[in-house]
């Protein structure tokens, strides 16, 4: 059976020089980075180089990347200690953010009674940029949250205009780049951002590992306690092989930026045609005009002209071809609850058709598109 993987934006395969160095590491430097021992002083020096690179990249101090388990802990660090110990009573976010976000939020509002303030969305799940400097004149010490790249539709957020309106208003602006990280390039020296989420298996690195950037003299304070490790704000022996892992992942990721980006922005060019031709009732969730920045170049989510009766059969249909792709974020697989994301910006009507994101890699092929098509095809004619 052919096997199609469009699911990147969920996770995407490890480079083999990513797992080859891995495996070295594995091998060659088993010691713990706390140790004072050789074998420890060589997994510290690995450690603080990998740090040092993946700092490079951003234009950024290594003293502040600090590495954790992914994308998800990131964003708690950030929120939980800009709530607890930096004084924020107001944060400001849109009803699409990553649940990493939205579930954090919601919790730190029953914990510390802090306001939750949404930002307007158009019907394409823009955000109203006017409707957030109001909301920032609430004279309230705040933290906006707004993701860089939204993971269901793929709307592109100006991260550079939201710092501005931060920086003019003195709140602290967060931002889960979990999407963007390795796909696009971030000056964080240009770009006033307090604190940035990333995950390695977003660009073809390991899962379990990605790193928080803390703005020097933040004041931010640890969210797991133990040890001293990572300069004091996250306790815990660092996975090296992990680390270096991600290292790798983004080095690579970053020396073929512009070569991937053109392959892969040509597989979904050549995927939307391939569905206004062979399904004209389709229609595009978001804002999906890639040409104008306003949406990346790895995914896209579209809405099936499919009965609402004949919907659920969609998923397993697409499974049972060997098709892998997702009806919303992966970190809701196994549940049978809408996406939140398009509940918010579809209407009833729409809401009642399925919804499918395929997201893209340079392993795609157009052969392997023209196959997605055509099964789409034969299910909604069938």
């Amino acid at each position: 059976m052919k096997q199609v993987y469009l699911d990147n934006a969920a996770t995407t395969a490890i480079r083999p020089k990513v797992i080859e160095r891995m495996m070295q590491v594995m091998r060659e430097s088993y010691g713990n980075a706390s140790s004072t021992h050789s074998f420890g002083r060589s997994s510290k020096a690995l450690l603080e180089q990998c740090r040092k690179n993946i700092a490079s990249y951003f234009n950024v101090s290594a003293s502040e990347i600090i590495f954790t388990s992914g994308g998800t802990e990131a964003d708690n660090l950030a929120l939980r200690s800009a709530v607890r110990d930096l004084g924020v009573t107001e944060i400001i976010l849109s009803k699409i953010e990553h649940h990493a976000v939205l579930h954090t939020a919601e919790q730190l509002q029953k914990e510390y009674d802090v306001t939750l303030s949404f930002v307007d969305l158009d019907d394409c799940g823009v955000i109203n940029y006017a409707h957030l400097e109001t909301l920032l004149q609430s004279g309230n010490k705040t933290v906006v949250s707004l993701m860089h790249i939204n993971n269901e539709i793929g709307n592109i957020l100006d991260i550079e205009r939201v710092a501005n309106l931060c920086k003019t208003y003195d709140a602290l602006f967060h931002t889960d780049t979990v999407q963007s990280v390795g796909h696009y390039k971030i000056d964080l020296q240009t770009i006033s951002i307090d604190f940035l989420a990333a995950s390695a298996h977003k660009f073809h690195g390991p899962k379990g590992v990605g790193f928080c950037f803390v703005r020097k003299e933040s004041g931010l304070k640890p969210l797991i306690f133990g040890g001293e490790q990572e300069r004091g704000y996250r306790a815990g022996t660092e996975s090296i092989h992990n680390i270096v892992g991600m290292d790798e992942a983004l080095k690579i990721a970053y020396a073929n930026l512009e070569e991937d980006k053109k392959y892969v922005s040509a597989l979904k060019r050549y995927f939307i045609q391939q569905i206004k031709a062979h399904l004209p009732s389709a229609s595009f969730n978001g804002s999906c005009d890639e040409e104008e920045m306003k949406s990346t170049y790895t995914l896209v989510n579209v809405c099936l002209p499919i009965a609402p009766q004949k919907a659920p059969m969609l998923q397993f249909q697409l499974d049972l071809k060997g098709i892998a792709c997702s009806k919303g974020s992966a970190c809701q697989s196994g549940s049978n609850q809408q996406s939140h994301v398009l509940t918010e910006i579809l209407n009833d009507e729409k809401l009642k058709q399925p919804s499918v994101r395929f997201s893209f890699s340079i392993y795609n092929t157009k052969e392997e598109l023209d196959y997605v098509v055509t099964v789409l095809k034969e299910f909604v004619s069938s």
